[in-house]
């Protein structure tokens, strides 16, 4: 068994690990990422990457768990994964000609150490004006239902866009593999390490 565990189903992030050429299992954890009442959006990412790692703590006594969960935010609200096409496709409208701010969080659990490190990253992206029609075939194409924003930036959703800004496009995906691998090292586990 890997010592390294990633808390996710999504095979996007698993394709993000991938890249580091860690061995790795992963497992998807099942929790509610319903926002409290009044919880600031960097509170609820940190919160929701804790929490995938925990849930997967006891199953996992000497590893390292990394948990990562991202929310959009537009005009004050915090905006989750759309659910159905109608919603997706209502998103888009609204983001036609404005930024969108994506907030990941990242925790890295040692559950052998009993200690954990939890962050966060943005990253902006900035959309082109887009007609109805465009939205449409795209939601229809795409199907973006389970991602934040409405849109698959590894796919056809980079044609929705103007313009990108931030640190790590990976953050934009849903793992901030700059930030992470930070985080390995001081784990003791260097991508770049003596195998």
């Amino acid at each position: 068994m890997p010592r390294l565990i990633l808390a996710s189903g999504s095979r996007w992030r698993r394709q993000l690990l991938d890249r580091l050429e860690i061995p790795y299992a992963w497992e998807s954890p099942d929790i509610d990422e319903t926002p409290r009442p009044g919880e600031a959006p960097e509170a609820l990412v940190h919160r929701l990457a804790l929490a995938k790692a925990e849930r997967l703590a006891e199953r996992f006594p000497a590893h390292l768990i990394i948990g990562s969960d991202q929310v959009a935010l537009f005009d004050g609200e915090i905006l989750g994964k759309p659910g159905d096409e109608a919603t997706a496709r209502a998103n888009l409208s609204r983001f036609s000609g404005h930024r969108v701010r994506f907030l990941t969080g990242l925790a890295l659990l040692d559950t052998e150490q009993g200690h954990h490190r939890v962050c966060h990253e943005t990253y902006d992206v900035v959309f082109r004006h887009l007609s109805e029609g465009e939205i449409a075939r795209y939601v229809e194409r795409e199907r973006p239902l389970d991602s934040a924003g409405s849109f698959r930036m590894e796919g056809l959703g980079i044609t929705l866009f103007e313009k990108l800004e931030g640190d790590d496009p990976n953050t934009l995906v849903g793992l901030p593999l700059i930030r992470l691998c930070e985080m390995l090292r001081e784990a003791g586990l260097d991508p770049l390490g003596e195998p």
